[in-house]
């Protein structure tokens, strides 16, 4: 068919509409325009923390006031990680370090903080909650658990087609909260590589519809699931990452204690993802779901990231992968 100019125009005009960043990326845009939230620059904190045993509290004020976040009267979703019984303190975030935000949000003027997670082993939360120390944090402190896995839901569109999946049932808990903060483990992950605060948000999706461990979104494509479903999360997001403790090896569950020293900080999870990768001495434009979700969802690259308080290089620490994920620790320019 012949085309003069004028047609031409015209019919680039509506492919703009449709995808209006085409012509920075060779592919199709695979995501909507207000899926983009991307900043020109992220902060993420770095802030030491030796043990669980003391002054948790006051290094989670300090890293949540370096973001200078208006709490007031707001209801927080803290969603850890919690994902099997773990008698070495390994595998879960640490319930000192969820006692500490519990608080801390509280003090900074959050009229509700509520816990919830939907794990994607273990069916029974009650004994999760109790072999992880986290029932008796909840009991003292009288805040609510929710089971994600068993919420009430609501149908939520995808934003972004990474997967063949074009929409969700997401809890109904997300959609009445203000804050949503994903507090994962510092740890490898056997099939994506590294899993933070990104991966983390699988727990969002309830297990009695999707399976145990959320089969629907690993048949789905893990890394491309986990951008999706961080691209149409219904509230704002902050990540703290426990990497006091982490796991290197064969992560998530069968890998090995790795002394991290630190908590991490920041509402952009890619910049804080990225960031925690470094810490780990991965390189993480090598991880697939980390690239994809750069492209709109937040800061990669150095330059693109001011890190604040304690300096990465002087915290970074070795963490192993297994062979087959060798190649992150190929650095990149």
């Amino acid at each position: 068919m012949k085309m003069n100019r004028r047609q031409f125009l015209k019919t680039t005009a509506a492919a703009a509409s449709v995808y209006p960043f085409l012509g920075a990326c060779e592919q199709p845009i695979r995501w909507e325009k207000s899926a983009y939230v991307k900043a020109k620059s992220s902060r993420v904190a770095i802030l030491a923390a030796d043990s669980y045993a003391n002054g948790l509290r006051d290094t989670i004020i300090r890293g949540i006031k370096l973001f200078q976040m208006d709490l007031t009267g707001k209801r927080v979703l803290l969603k850890p990680n919690l994902v099997e019984f773990d008698p070495k303190g390994v595998i879960n975030t640490h319930a000192a370090v969820i006692e500490a935000a519990i608080d801390s949000f509280k003090s900074l003027g959050a009229r509700e903080v509520i816990v919830a997670e939907g794990p994607g082993h273990r069916r029974d939360n009650e004994y999760l909650l109790t072999a992880s120390g986290l029932y008796d944090v909840i009991k003292e402190h009288r805040v609510r658990y929710v089971d994600l896995n068993s919420d009430d839901v609501h149908l939520t569109k995808l934003k972004s087609s990474y997967t063949h999946l074009k929409e969700l049932y997401l809890p109904e808990t997300l959609y009445n909260a203000d804050l949503l903060v994903s507090m994962p483990k510092l740890k490898t992950h056997h099939w994506a590589g590294v899993t933070l605060s990104l991966k983390n948000m699988f727990g969002v999706v309830p297990g009695s519809i999707y399976g145990w461990p959320k089969n629907a979104l690993h048949w789905a494509g893990i890394n491309g699931s986990i951008v999706d479903i961080n691209s149409s999360l219904p509230i704002p997001r902050f990540a703290i990452v426990d990497g006091i403790v982490g796991m290197e090896g064969n992560g998530p569950l069968q890998g090995q204690a790795k002394q991290g020293g630190v908590l991490i900080f920041g509402p952009d999870l890619v910049a804080v993802d990225a960031t925690a990768a470094r810490l780990m001495t991965i390189e993480p434009r090598q991880i697939k779901y980390l690239t994809d979700a750069a492209e709109f969802l937040g800061n990669l690259g150095h330059d693109e990231i001011e890190q604040i308080g304690e300096k990465l290089e002087s915290h970074q620490k070795d963490f192993r992968v297994i062979e087959k994920f060798a190649y992150l620790k190929k650095l990149i320019g």
